[in-house]
C-alpha cells in the first residue's frame, strides 16, 4: 500500500493480472470512476509480490483476487484494516509510541504522498501517482508538510547567545564630509 499510495478499495480489488512483477514492475489500479492508473513498484516490492504469488500458487495470466481473507474469499476493506491493526499492535511492542497513533489504511496513502513530496517529487506527478483528478486535492499535502515544519520549529529553540551590549556609534567626520560632497 505504501509503495503505490493506493486506496484500500483499490488494493482489495486488485487482480493478479493487474500486477507486473517483471522489469519494469508495476501495478494497474482502477480508481474512482474506474479511472485507470499505473504505479511503478520498487524492485523489493516486486520481489515480495513475486514470492507471494509463488507461495499462493497464483498464475499471473489468470485473473484472481490478490488478497484473500481466511476463508479464501476476496479481502474486504474492513479485513485490510484488521490486518493493519494486528501488525501495528505487534510493532508497538518495539515502538510503544505507535499505541497512541490512529493508523488506518488511508494513513499509508497519506504517508506515500508526504514521502513523495519530501523526496522532491512535483505536485503534478504526485497527483497522477495518487489518482487525484485535481491537483487541488494533492495540494493539501503541501499544507500538511508546512504544518510539520511549523511543529518542528516550535520544538526547536533558538540558539542561546550572549547578550551583547551594542557599542555606541561615534560619527566619523571624514566620512560625513565625504557623504555631503556627493
Amino acid at each position: 500500500m505504501f509503495n503505490t499510495g493506493a486506496r484500500v478499495q483499490e488494493i482489495v480489488s486488485l487482480q493478479t493480472t493487474d500486477v507486473r512483477t517483471t522489469t519494469p514492475a508495476s501495478v494497474t489500479f482502477f480508481g474512482k470512476g474506474r479511472k485507470e492508473r499505473i504505479c511503478p513498484l520498487w524492485p523489493e516490492t516486486a520481489n515480495l509480490v513475486k514470492e507471494y504469488f509463488h507461495q499462493c500458487g497464483f498464475a499471473a495470466h489468470e485473473p484472481q483476487s490478490v488478497f484473500r481473507n481466511q476463508h479464501g474469499g476476496t479481502l474486504t476493506r474492513f479485513g485490510a484494516r484488521l490486518i493493519l491493526q494486528r501488525h501495528i499492535r505487534r510493532a508497538a511492542v518495539e515502538l510503544p509510541s505507535l499505541k497512541r497513533k490512529r493508523i488506518h489504511p488511508h494513513s499509508l496513502r497519506h504517508s506515500t504522498a508526504i514521502h513523495l513530496l519530501k523526496s522532491g517529487v512535483d505536485l503534478s506527478t504526485i497527483a497522477h501517482w495518487m489518482g487525484h483528478s485535481s491537483i487541488n486535492t494533492t495540494h493539501k499535502y503541501v499544507s500538511i508538510d508546512l504544518e510539520d515544519k511549523r511543529a518542528a520549529i516550535a520544538k526547536a529553540r533558538p540558539l542561546a547567545s550572549k547578550s551583547v551590549k551594542p557599542s555606541r556609534w561615534h560619527p566619523d567626520e571624514d566620512i560625513l564630509k565625504w557623504l555631503e560632497s556627493l
